[in-house]
């Protein structure tokens, strides 16, 4: 009797030792997978004006549309094709037509400046990197588009003219149209214009219309805004808040909903956490918010940004063979040939306000 209960006792001993490990074994892996992975790295400031530098010596609601729509780079990519297909399509019509597309209301908003949608066409990769950055680096973004802008002035190139009127607020520089009717996109090459040389970013393509051979700033006609007034993506509903640092849309924080680019800080459990916003309402206290996973995927060790492995444009030796375009506005010169379409011109853009 007693050699039983040993027994009976030696292997309920083994058979609770042998459970304990096993429960141990299994503990600390689950706990692991519930713990959220480390956020990449952040992008250096070097890194951040290499990719400002092509959009921050525009005005600041080009600024405002351009870093909101880059978080959507599937979209541009079809609104750019669209353009591309309806090379007839302008003014009041190009509006209407639009208004009834799909896109968010940034992407909608470029469509007034089809030079700039071409741009971010073409230099995809370079968009989907703006964009990720601005989802997830907003207050960087933003410090380094100020700090272009800084060099551009100190090199002699950021000053108040027909085109558009430069005023600083403090250590903020301020750019706005010298018309609010008539908006002018400055032609400059974003590698020379700050003083010190900039490394181009990696296959970057110079799409006429917005690209100028040189280190100086140029113009070409004028895009009148006034046809895209009467809709709630035009140019009147944008703006940038320097000081909060994001977009404004409508006179709140913009807010995204792309699925592709991530916002990485506030991504867990396969859904989105922003603290003030929740699915059931829309609060403007933060800046993104995401519908859920990325439909696409940047391959492993490459530049952040969904459209990371793609180049659909040329490469930096397309400088060499680009005019140089003669100063001021009102008309084609030199190295603009192409750049403008749709949207209107000076003098045409009156319209619906």
């Amino acid at each position: 009797m007693n050699l039983s209960k040993r027994i009976f006792t030696l292997v309920l001993c083994c058979l609770l030792a042998r459970f304990t490990a096993q429960a141990e074994s299994f503990g600390p892996a689950s706990q692991s997978n519930q713990q959220p992975q480390t956020p990449p790295a952040q992008q250096s400031a070097q890194e951040l004006q290499q990719l400002v530098a092509p959009i921050a010596l525009y005005p600041d609601a080009l600024v405002a549309q351009i870093l909101a729509a880059s978080t959507y780079p599937a979209e541009i990519v079809e609104a750019d094709r669209w353009m591309q297909n309806h090379p007839s399509v302008k003014g009041e019509e190009l509006a209407k037509e639009v208004d009834k597309l799909p896109w968010d209301p940034s992407v909608k908003a470029l469509a007034q400046f089809p030079s700039v949608l071409e741009n971010m066409d073409k230099n995809l990769s370079w968009t989907s990197s703006l964009g990720d950055a601005y989802a997830n680096e907003p207050q960087d973004v933003t410090a380094a588009v100020q700090t272009m802008r800084e060099q551009a002035r100190k090199a002699g190139h950021l000053d108040s003219n027909e085109q558009e009127k430069v005023t600083t607020q403090g250590d903020t520089i301020i750019i706005e149209p010298a018309d609010p009717d008539v908006v002018y996109v400055p032609a400059y090459d974003p590698w020379l214009v700050y003083g010190t040389p900039i490394i181009a970013y990696p296959g970057w393509y110079p799409v006429p219309g917005i690209f100028l051979a040189g280190a100086g700033i140029g113009f070409g006609i004028g895009f009148g805004v006034g046809f895209f007034g009467g809709f709630g993506w035009g140019w009147h509903h944008w703006g940038y808040d320097w000081h909060g640092r994001r977009a404004i849309y409508n006179h709140n924080t913009y807010i995204s909903h792309s699925r592709t680019i991530v916002n990485r800080n506030n991504f867990s459990h396969n859904n989105f956490n922003h603290g003030n916003f929740n699915h059931g309402n829309v609060s403007h206290g933060n800046a993104f918010h995401g519908g859920g996973s990325s439909s696409f995927h940047a391959q492993p060790n490459t530049r952040s940004g969904a459209f990371s492995g793609f180049d659909h444009g040329g490469n930096t030796r397309g400088f060499s063979s680009r005019g140089r375009s003669s100063f001021g506005g009102g008309s084609h010169a030199g190295g603009f040939g192409g750049g403008f379409h749709g949207g209107g011109s000076h003098g045409g853009g009156g319209g619906h306000r």
